[in-house]
């Protein structure tokens, strides 16, 4: 753990509270709250998301800080494109430049740029300047990064099952050889674990369609915090919870305290 990164000594009563050897190694994000926040505030919706980009760098430092794998960031769903238009271009340029203007930071901390999700979807400037930076941050070994972009799980989900169909049909794949490992070589996530730990901000209590075979045994984390006043103060109590949590993954307790003897 970085403990000389800026703003780290601030948190350090509850880094104390942070058992360090039992991180996740993937957390997952619901970044839910943009337009409310605004509208609060009397501004536009995309005041909002403008500022959720900050809370994007934070979420990225502190994951990276703290050695975690993988860091996935539900940016926009396929059911996003129904919002009006004007929001929608606002959030692919922000998107774009965003990640643009974040590339060199993300290459001098090892942080490595993933994309996911139905991306022939969107628009070419944003595309170019998300593609650059995933080819620039190719090398990167530290955390993954992965952006979700017009993203779906059933859709991600309906894709594999084609893909898995069509290979059976071309004798490439017997019925009998389809597996869990099979469907999970299909999704978008290919080559990622599952995520330990899922957060939602902004009060809502559901996970809207995404990562749905990858969650089956993530733990939940739900909070009232609208997504650009999550803080790295505001992720670490999601960590926090997360520890004091108990992995079953379907055993009784007492398989799994006898197991850790």
């Amino acid at each position: 753990m970085n403990l000389q990164a800026p703003g780290m000594k601030e948190l350090k009563p509850q880094l104390d509270r942070l058992d360090l050897s039992r991180l996740p190694r993937h957390v997952a994000m619901i970044m839910d709250g943009n337009g409310r926040w605004a509208q609060a505030r009397g501004l536009d919706r995309s005041a909002g998301h403008y500022e959720g980009v900050k809370s994007v760098r934070l979420a990225t430092e502190l994951s990276s800080d703290l050695g975690i794998d993988f860091l996935t960031l539900y940016a926009f769903s396929t059911e996003n494109w129904n919002r009006p238009q004007q929001e929608v271009d606002v959030l692919m340029h922000l998107i774009g430049m965003a990640i643009q203007q974040e590339t060199p930071d993300l290459v001098k901390n090892n942080v490595h740029l993933r994309l996911i999700g139905d991306l022939e979807r969107m628009p070419e400037e944003a595309w170019n300047r998300l593609h650059a930076c995933e080819v620039a941050t190719a090398e990167c070994t530290g955390l993954t990064l992965t952006l979700a972009l017009s993203y779906s799980g059933r859709r991600e989900l309906t894709r594999a099952a084609s893909e898995i169909a069509r290979a059976v049909a071309e004798g490439s794949l017997s019925l009998s050889d389809i597996s869990e490992e099979t469907l999970a070589r299909h999704l978008h996530t290919q080559g990622m674990p599952d995520p330990d730990l899922l957060i939602r901000t902004g009060g809502e209590e559901r996970i809207s369609n995404y990562l749905l075979w990858q969650a089956a045994y993530s733990e939940l984390y739900f909070t009232p915090t609208l997504w650009p006043d999550f803080d790295k103060s505001a992720y670490l109590e999601a960590l926090i919870n997360y520890q004091g949590r108990e992995r079953r993954f379907g055993k009784t307790g007492d398989q799994v305290k006898s197991s850790h003897l």
